[in-house]
């Protein structure tokens, strides 16, 4: 009696411990990740039904992000080359969502609970600033580009073209929006699953 039970409790730790982490292994192929990671297929279509984000925008986004690590964080930063002085940005999650954005997100959605860890929330975060960025600057919901452009500079910076100094930004948006093609295609084919 004393083993089973021993089994089981053992059993319960290891389930405890979450699903998968890092990254899944098919970042390129959407429907090999919706495959692979089942519960972001549902968080995506959630958010899409939501909020009208395309999942193609939102995965193509958070591939740039985080490459779909729900763990991930900005590097850090270094004195001299050597000694620590924290990282570059307060930058976490999957949506890799600023520490005061993120405020303002349970803020104005009363969502308490929610972790950037969390692909459901991360997902929910997205399609929740997408559509403030369409309603306070236009740009739709189908524009990756644009919309990524003030997804990264912010909604102010966007305004201000801030990114027009920062050639290296615009050639991440325009890749960022080739993924999110190529993503669209991906899953126009694997509906079915």
């Amino acid at each position: 009696m004393k083993r089973a039970l021993g089994a089981v409790l053992i059993l319960m730790i290891v389930a405890s411990c979450g699903g998968p982490k890092g990254s899944p292994q098919n970042l390129d192929n959407a429907c090999l990740l919706l495959a692979e990671r089942k519960p972001y297929a549902r968080a995506f279509r959630n958010v899409e039904r939501k909020y009208g984000v395309p999942t193609a925008v939102m995965m193509a986004m958070i591939h740039q992000e985080s490459k779909f690590d729900g763990a991930a964080r900005t590097p850090h930063r270094y004195a001299l080359g050597v000694i620590p002085m924290g990282r570059q940005s307060s930058a976490y999650g999957y949506s890799q969502a600023l520490d005061g954005t993120w405020e303002e997100y349970l803020q104005k959605t009363g969502k308490r609970g929610a972790r950037r860890t969390d692909i459901d929330d991360a997902t929910d975060f997205m399609g929740w600033y997408m559509t403030e960025t369409r309603d306070r600057l236009g740009i739709p919901l189908s524009d990756t580009y644009n919309q990524y452009l003030a997804y990264h500079d912010g909604r102010a910076g966007y305004a201000r073209g801030s990114y027009k100094s920062k050639a290296w930004l615009v050639d991440v948006a325009q890749k960022v929006a080739r993924r999110a093609e190529i993503y669209n295609i991906q899953l126009s084919n694997c509906r079915h699953r």
